[in-house]
């Protein structure tokens, strides 16, 4: 049993939903300049009193009881972000706490930026190998509205808050994957410690063509190593960054755009938490039927890109 299934989600939002009309009072730019360039209409921000941490434990504790096991089960928690509250402790750690997890489960974050989530799948596969528990807690979140410049347009009005949570289960189906990285630290950067000031900056341009390209390298790449077709393939989910970034991959590999599920203009770019957003969002609209193929893709700061193909639930 070298694989594993995705058996529940679950999600939790900030309060404050933030319109393009609100981000439109405080830098210079408007409802139809956005949502023309990204696809965006709103995304949601962090308040004072809330923390990202908090979000990922509201989310876990959902996927868990929609899962219908016991803690006791669990055998790791892994925590993609790249927009912890602390340098330490672990933003998996304080889950760990408010779910009441066994003290032998296997805690940490993981930064791959927006490509985080990704690279959680294959880790959580290679460890359940060895785990005696079956089962395994994927979350990704992020409070980006604490590192965007919000006097810059082309950054501030992109990124929103979140957090999404799904339990993976060991299991025999089928399971491929596949990453990458080249070190990268001009076109998506964000101060880390002690720095003046720790603003995300990105050149989107470069960005642009990056993810363009390797959307498709990391499609074609599991589809050759799984002997399918994109016809084998029940949805498509990218990291939900910029509408005109997923459409010109449909064009560029001439798919159906049925197969590439969208969910960006309700929540912005997430980083880490935008696929597993997308798919909570996607079990909450009864479109996961049970053994669906899903092809997960991401790509993001570092330059970070991996994809992976991973079955639904075999059985309701």
């Amino acid at each position: 049993m070298n694989g594993i299934t995705l058996l529940s989600t679950g999600k939790a939002l900030p309060q404050k939903c933030v319109t393009n009309n609100d981000m439109a009072a405080i830098v210079e730019t408007s409802d139809e300049w956005i949502s023309s360039r990204t696809g965006i209409s709103t995304r949601y921000f962090c308040q004072e009193q809330e923390q990202s941490w908090q979000l990922a434990a509201k989310a876990a504790k959902e996927a868990v009881e929609k899962a219908n096991i016991s803690v006791e089960e669990i055998g790791l928690c892994i925590v993609a972000t790249m927009s912890p509250p602390f340098a330490t402790p672990s933003v998996a750690c304080l889950v760990q706490r408010e779910l009441e997890l066994p003290s032998d489960t296997l805690c940490f974050d993981l930064n791959a930026a927006c490509t985080g989530f990704v690279y959680t799948l294959e880790t959580a596969r290679a460890l359940l190998a060895t785990n005696e528990k079956p089962y395994g807690l994927l979350i990704g979140c992020e409070s980006l509205s604490r590192i965007v410049d919000f006097s810059d347009r082309n950054t501030c009005v992109l990124f929103g808050d979140g957090a999404a949570a799904v339990v993976v289960q060991r299991s025999n189906s089928q399971f491929f994957a596949m990453h990458g990285a080249k070190g990268n630290d001009k076109a998506l950067v964000c101060p880390g410690y002690g720095a003046e000031k720790q603003y995300l900056t990105m050149d989107g341009k470069a960005v642009f063509r990056f993810a363009v390209e390797s959307i498709p390298h990391c499609i074609n790449e599991i589809l050759n190593a799984s002997s399918l077709t994109l016809e084998d393939i029940d949805y498509i989910v990218c990291h939900q960054a910029n509408r005109r970034i997923i459409d010109s991959v449909i064009r560029q590999m001439k798919a159906p755009a049925e197969k590439f599920y969208m969910n960006l203009q309700h929540y912005g770019n997430t980083s880490a938490a935008s696929i597993p957003l997308a798919l909570a969002d996607m079990q909450q609209q009864n479109l996961l039927r049970p053994g669906a193929k899903l092809l997960c893709v991401g790509f993001g700061g570092g330059f970070t890109w991996g994809a992976s193909l991973v079955c639904w639930k075999e059985k309701e």
